[in-house]
């Protein structure tokens, strides 16, 4: 099974993220930061993999260190989770249009690290 388990603990955050691709996109999320919550679910709904995410951090600062610290965890278990990556396409993109917002998504799971 294609699965990874990250733990990420700094001065700023502590970290948990287990992520399973071949899951049905069921999601457990608490970051402390509302819209991160949600946005993080509908990834797991719409990517149609399994997501747990439990983060603590000094969110009273800021909520950056979050978002920043869950992306770096997110990268490495898709890392870890993909393997040898066979059978997997290099990249891809998506155009969503909402009621009043317009989502552009591209990926490249090429190896190299970053997020935006």
């Amino acid at each position: 099974m294609r699965t990874a388990t990250i733990k990420r603990d700094t001065r700023e955050t502590q970290i948990e993220l287990t992520l399973n691709l071949d899951g049905t996109g069921k999601s457990a999320v608490s970051t402390g930061c509302g819209f991160l919550d949600h946005m993080l679910v509908l990834l797991a709904k719409h990517g149609r993999f399994d997501l747990e995410v439990t983060c603590k951090g000094d969110t009273y600062v800021d909520d950056h260190h979050s978002v920043e610290d869950i992306g770096i965890c997110l990268g490495k278990a898709f890392h870890e989770a993909l393997g040898d990556k066979k059978g997997i396409i290099r990249y891809g993109n998506f155009t969503l249009p909402m009621d009043e917002a317009l989502i552009m998504c591209a990926v490249d799971i090429s190896g190299r690290d970053y997020l935006a």
